[in-house]
């Protein structure tokens, strides 16, 4: 090899050809690297929805397990006919309502350990409320529990058969309350929830 041949350097051809093959891994790097980027935003969006979906499932299971037999009066005076109020999505009145027991007193409140909820779905929202007493308070502010529900229906479980409405009764509430939801970024979800005295 000739000491002229050593010392030679790279023809611009030569260069021109590194970097184009530089770019095109540079490019792939990016485009790798954005797409992990993008996939990390939606699966952080996904875990937080399913979190979400998740302490909305936990408050319901809260509230039905501890559902008491108890008429509620209304600001008038007069009884409601029903212990528990069940209806169907789409209607005026709450999705169902009813007494609870256990409602927690950390403070040590003169109020009783009861608790008027209620739950609706409004403009794609699954609603609580909760009355400060049980007879005759208005209803504060609803907390949106999940929203983005684009379809709900619920059945109510009497005598070991399930219907879509509940035909109520003053001393009476359903063994089981089923829940159906089409949520955004979720889908499909099937939910059972059963009341006192209903053993699995």
């Amino acid at each position: 090899m000739h000491a002229r041949d050593a010392l030679r350097g790279f023809t611009l051809l030569e260069v021109m050809a590194a970097l184009a093959i530089f770019g095109v891994i540079a490019a792939a790097g990016v485009a790798v690297m954005a797409h992990a980027a993008d996939s990390q935003g939606v699966l952080r969006e996904r875990m937080d929805r399913l979190g979400e979906f998740q302490r909305a499932r936990a408050l319901l299971r809260a509230d039905l397990s501890q559902a008491a037999v108890r008429l509620v009066r209304r600001a008038d005076g007069s009884n409601t006919r029903h212990a528990f109020i069940g209806g169907r999505p789409g209607e005026s009145g709450p999705l169902f309502a009813f007494v609870r027991r256990g409602h927690e007193n950390p403070e040590g409140l003169p109020r009783a350990s009861l608790e008027y909820v209620e739950y609706r779905i409004v403009d794609g929202r699954l609603e609580r409320s909760a009355r400060a007493a049980v007879d005759g308070a208005a209803p504060p502010p609803a907390r949106v529990l999940i929203d983005g529900v684009n379809a709900a229906r619920v059945a109510y479980l009497d005598e070991g058969r399930w219907n879509d409405g509940w035909l109520g009764g003053a001393d009476s509430l359903p063994e089981a309350v089923e829940l159906e939801l089409e949520l955004d970024a979720i889908g499909h979800v099937r939910q059972r929830f059963l009341l006192p005295g209903v053993t699995p």
